[in-house]
């Protein structure tokens, strides 16, 4: 099996376009259900559900929810077995504000999960460190304005994805142990 896409319970495919997965359903449909996202994420409609009621996700417009509310699922899923749920929404706080209101972001949604996703993608977790991190984080931000921000937001993403996957490494060992 090959590396999943973060936040989700599907491979990367060889595009380096995470959203080439999503992006047709989503434009055809107009949104995605709820169902749909749970389908995704592994989720359920109940998480979802309240992080839109406490504000880290943007309310769902006639029921369906836009790649910027995919996007912004998918990151609070991928990071949430490591970073609490407030620690989460500051980080993108500070990067993005409000959820409601587009203007005062430094990067899209769409766009912070992207660059999250692709890093994941080309870090090789054996070998993680600082400057490895660094380095396929400032190839992704490459004509960012606001390299410094994004670069610290990422890398605290990357770092916390990484431990997270390594605490479920950790159940799933501790699980066969404890069968023997």
């Amino acid at each position: 099996m090959g590396k999943m896409i973060p936040g989700t319970n599907i491979e990367y495919s060889t595009s380096d376009d995470v959203f080439a997965v999503f992006r047709p359903l989503i434009e055809i449909t107009g949104g995605l259900s709820l169902g749909q996202i749970c389908s995704i994420t592994g989720l359920q409609s109940s998480t979802i559900q309240n992080w839109v009621k406490r504000g880290y996700v943007q309310r769902p417009v006639r029921k369906k929810y836009s790649e910027r509310h995919l996007s912004r699922i998918l990151l609070i899923s991928a990071l949430r077995d490591c970073i609490n749920i407030d620690q989460i929404g500051e980080i993108m706080n500070l990067i993005n504000g409000d959820t409601e209101d587009e203007s005062d972001d430094i990067v899209s949604d769409t766009k912070l999960y992207e660059y999250f996703a692709l890093a994941i993608k080309n870090i090789d977790s054996l070998t993680l460190n600082d400057e490895d991190i660094e380095i396929v984080i400032n190839r992704l931000l490459e004509n960012e304005s606001h390299k410094k921000e994004l670069m610290y937001a990422l890398k605290i993403m990357v770092y916390a994805y990484i431990t997270g996957e390594c605490f479920k490494k950790i159940d799933e060992n501790l699980n066969i142990l404890r069968r023997k």
